[in-house]
């Protein structure tokens, strides 16, 4: 079985944001550290060379393969900032029509920036989808 290789590394996180070239990007990027650290209780940790990551749980597949992963997250991509809402998006849609401007992929949510949407509302939806991911799947 192929092993991960988005895995929680010893990166420094505040290098990396501090390192991002879009002066929004980098602005917003600092700002998601702060909340989702302040949501989760945990400290920002690298995950692979992109993706910050917040807390973690472990999950197992129907095909029997398992791992860990973060309890939330984002990354500063080119295109859009990427957050990750890991307990994907069902049942969020009211919470999804207040957020303001996004796109979803499974368990990804795009922003172009934090300006075009609610605070509030994002900050609902990363506290639903820890609380979620914390009732349902185990720590590691």
């Amino acid at each position: 079985m192929a092993e991960l290789k988005t895995r929680p590394g010893n990166d420094d996180v505040d290098a990396f944001l501090n390192g991002v070239e879009h002066d929004t990007r980098r602005a917003d990027a600092l700002v998601l550290r702060d909340v989702m650290a302040e949501i989760t209780g945990e400290e920002p940790t690298m995950w692979g060379k992109t993706i910050v990551g917040f807390g973690s749980y472990h999950y197992v597949y129907e095909s029997g393969r398992e791992g860990d992963w973060f309890l939330t997250g984002f990354s500063p991509r080119k295109k859009s900032m990427t957050l990750y809402i890991m307990s994907g998006f069902g049942g969020f849609d009211e919470k999804l029509g207040r957020l303001g401007k996004h796109k979803t992929g499974k368990s990804c949510l795009y922003v172009n920036k934090l300006a075009d949407v609610d605070m509030d509302v994002l900050k609902e939806l990363i506290e639903s989808s820890v609380a979620y991911l914390r009732a349902t799947r185990p720590a590691p």
